[in-house]
């Protein structure tokens, strides 16, 4: 009589009753050299001539393997960038703070291609309420306004600050940030991923500007987060990525785009942060506080491109010695 069984995780016919030992040798395997477990229950070696194999049975047979095969890398696939529902050609992101003027502001996002921009939410200057508006040189309908929540240290400030952006204008894509200290700027994330809850809840598509700790950027994409923002350094601080390991891991478990937010200093941070494989970048000092800032934002376009490409590429493994370009072979 026919029997069915799985065997290592797939269905098997056998012609007959067969026993363990009866099994292996029509597999051609070598009882001394593996184990096998019959219905969750491990089969002993002594016992494979007396043990028989039943119509249903679920078998697995392993053996001892060198620490497992490493699988060949398949290129990474070009695909766009989207967030919350809408895709951006560019890759580069800039703020809105520190330049001299509102129209350098405006001459520098030119430059720099972008499409999107954070802006902060601050009171009016009643004294003088015809100052120059943002939204007289950077216009709303044009670029995509990410109001952020800079300068928050409570998750109830930040969600203050994001339902008065709301209101103002209609928006509910949001950069999240709440701050732990002063001095370093960085993000108090057990407040970080509360405010992202609250603020999910009410409606809002949630930019959160993290730490680089892998689990809790699982944490923010889990909770509903529609980008994650690890820094590469303090805020402001143009050190360039401290940390690319931790980024790298994140990007490879992100379901959600990977913007890499703080701390790049120069062209070469924004490319290597690309090169990571990270979706985007974003970026205010490294241009503001450039001694030219149109000429670094048109920089920073292109390092964002060219990463982008690189990562595409694949780079060339790295050798500890030379390898010559031309063949040695035939040399005269």
């Amino acid at each position: 009589m026919a029997l069915s069984i799985i065997l290592n995780g797939e269905p098997r016919r056998l012609d007959g009753p067969v026993s363990v030992r009866e099994l292996l040798a029509q597999l051609g395997l070598d009882p001394a050299k593996i184990a096998v477990e019959r219905n969750l229950e491990i089969v002993p070696r002594s016992a494979y001539a007396d043990v028989m194999v039943d119509n249903g049975d679920r078998l697995e047979v392993v053996h001892f393997i060198g620490g497992g095969n490493a699988p060949a890398e398949s290129p990474p696939a070009d695909k766009p960038l989207v967030i919350a529902g809408r895709t951006y050609s560019s890759r580069l992101i800039i703020g809105t703070g520190k330049y001299k003027t509102y129209e350098e502001n405006a001459r520098a996002l030119e430059a720099s291609g972008a499409e999107m921009v954070t802006v902060a939410v601050r009171r009016v200057n009643l004294t003088d309420p015809h100052q120059p508006r943002l939204v007289d040189f950077i216009d709303p309908k044009k670029y995509t306004y990410l109001p952020n929540t800079a300068g928050c240290f409570t998750g109830e400030d930040a969600v203050r600050t994001l339902r008065l952006a709301r209101e103002a204008g209609g928006w509910t894509l949001v950069k999240l940030e709440v701050l732990g200290d002063r001095k370093t700027l960085y993000p108090d994330m057990i407040e970080t991923l509360r405010a992202t809850e609250l603020l999910i809840k009410e409606g809002f598509q949630v930019m959160v500007y993290c730490s680089d700790d892998p689990l809790m950027a699982k944490r923010l994409e889990e909770a509903g987060a529609a980008a994650i923002m690890p820094l590469a350094a303090p805020i402001g601080s143009g050190l360039g990525l401290q940390n690319p390991v931790n980024i790298r891991i994140i990007v490879e478990e992100a379901r959600v785009p990977v913007i890499v937010d703080a701390g790049v200093g120069t062209a070469s941070d924004a490319a290597e942060a690309m090169e990571l494989g990270c979706d985007a970048v974003l970026m205010n000092t490294a241009i503001a506080e450039a001694r030219n800032p149109v000429l670094m934002a048109g920089a920073m376009k292109h390092a964002v491109e060219a990463g982008r490409l690189a990562y595409l590429a694949g780079r060339m493994p790295k050798k500890r010695y030379a390898d010559p370009s031309s063949p040695l072979a035939g040399l005269i």
